[in-house]
Order: structure tokens, then C-alpha cells, then sequence
């Protein structure tokens, strides 16, 4: 018979869209309650026939991860509850292309704000309502261009390195507190960040890109949400402080 843990409130941060609003429905779609953190505070849209029970492990909590204050006020009020917070997923994040030696510095600290600080930010905030319900599970959402030099992607790429290291130091550290801390990189996906960052490249680049792809397609937000929601719902305890690559092949064939 199955039995699975579904008690504590699970956070996702740029949850209103995108691989956040994917990853945000699947696991309600799972049966857990999903705090669906973003600066407008709205839960994604939801499709399936089984929407009113989906919509209901919903709960929409304005947050910006920029802003210390404002994650910590979002982290609380997702860990008030009887059950407290049993996990973190750092889905928010932005992308901006440019020739290095040309690329602003307002733009990079950008970047490096919300992908890397922001991630951290919302561990910091969530690690002692973790530590109160007894452990649980980060999830940070890097990228396959962690470990790689991308043509004007110098930032982006410096980001996803500065997460998958955050994800082995809070991992470790964290450990004895019952606290998993795991890094889940995909590859090129068919969603707008995606889409925009190789028409940002150029022509020739985005192209090679392209024919890297050993499958002949991106992959799907809806494969990354049920490989982030598995991990919640297989308690795997000896998973910790690593990234999972899920990108179809696509880094090794680079």
C-alpha cells in the first residue's frame, strides 16, 4: 500500500509562471500543499479536470528574492501552519545575454541578485522552520550551463556555477539538521526563458545550440516538475549536496 509523508507546506518560488508554475502544479497534483511564492502572489492556472482539488493545496504569497525582508515575511507566512514547512523549491531566476565586453555590471549583479543571492536568501529564511519540522529538502533549479562557457552568457552561467556550489555548501552543512539541499539543472527546455535566450544569441550560435540536442527536441516543463516533485515523494535521504542533470544528453554532446 502506498504511504507517503504528505504533512508541511512546500514553497516554490517563482511559482506564477513558467518552470515554477509547472513544478508549483505538480506537486499539488501529488498532494502536497504548495505555498506558490512570487512577486504578484498568484498560484498558476490551473487545467486538469481535478482543478478544484488541485487549486486548493494552492495558496499564492506575494514574495520578491531580492528582498531580504520580503522573502523572510513570505517564508513565515508559508510556515504558518499546523504542519509547518517541509521544503524549499528556488525556481526563480532571469537571463540576460550580451557581449562580455560590452555587458553592463547593473546587469550582471541582476542576475547574480536573483539567481544566486535570492536562492540563498530563501534558504537562509527557510532553514530554522526546516529545522523545526524536523528536516526536509531544498531544491534549487540551476542549468547544464553550470560547467560551461556560453558565448555572452557570461553571467547566466556564472550564476548556475554560484548555485550548484551553494547547493554542495548548504548540503554538507546542513546536513545533521535532517536538511537535503539538491541541485536539479536542466537542460534546453521549451519554455519562454529558453526560447529567449537563444534568440538573444547569435544566429550561428543559437543554431550549434540547436543541433546539440541528441533527442531532436528540448525537453518539457512538465519533465523537470515530476523529476522535482519525485524527489519529494521518494524520500531518498542519502540524496544530498549534488546536482542532477537533466537535460536530455544535451551537456555531454556539447
Amino acid at each position: 500500500m502506498e504511504s507517503v509523508d504528505r504533512t508541511g507546506v512546500i514553497a516554490v518560488t517563482g511559482a506564477s509562471q513558467g518552470i515554477g508554475a509547472a513544478i508549483a502544479l505538480e506537486l499539488a497534483r501529488r498532494g502536497f500543499t504548495v505555498a506558490c511564492l512570487s512577486r504578484r502572489g498568484t498560484t498558476p492556472a490551473v487545467k486538469d479536470p481535478d482543478r478544484s482539488s488541485i487549486g486548493k493545496r494552492l495558496r499564492g504569497i506575494v514574495c520578491d528574492v531580492t528582498e531580504e525582508p520580503s522573502v523572510r515575511s513570505a517564508i513565515e507566512a508559508a510556515a504558518d501552519s499546523s504542519s509547518g514547512l517541509r521544503g524549499v523549491v528556488n525556481s526563480a531566476g532571469i537571463v540576460i545575454g550580451g557581449p562580455s565586453s560590452e555587458y553592463a555590471l547593473s546587469d550582471f549583479e541582476a542576475v547574480l541578485r536573483i539567481n544566486v543571492l535570492g536562492t540563498f536568501s530563501v534558504c537562509q529564511a527557510a532553514y530554522p522552520w526546516l529545522v523545526k519540522h524536523g528536516g526536509g529538502l531544498i531544491v534549487n533549479i540551476g542549468s547544464f550551463w553550470d560547467q560551461m562557457g556560453i558565448k555572452h552568457y557570461a553571467a547566466y552561467c556564472a550564476s548556475k556555477a554560484g548555485v550548484a556550489a551553494l547547493t554542495r555548501c548548504l548540503g554538507v552543512e546542513w546536513a545533521r539538521e535532517g536538511i537535503r539541499v539538491l541541485d536539479v539543472a536542466p537542460g534546453f527546455l521549451e519554455s519562454a526563458m529558453d526560447t529567449g535566450a537563444l534568440a538573444i544569441a547569435a544566429e550561428r550560435q543559437a543554431k550549434f545550440l540547436e543541433s546539440r540536442l541528441p533527442g531532436g527536441r528540448k525537453g518539457r516543463l512538465d519533465e523537470i516538475a515530476r523529476v522535482v516533485a519525485g524527489l519529494y515523494y521518494e524520500d531518498v535521504g542519502f540524496l544530498n549536496a549534488t546536482t542532477i542533470y537533466v537535460d536530455g544528453g544535451q551537456g555531454p554532446a556539447m
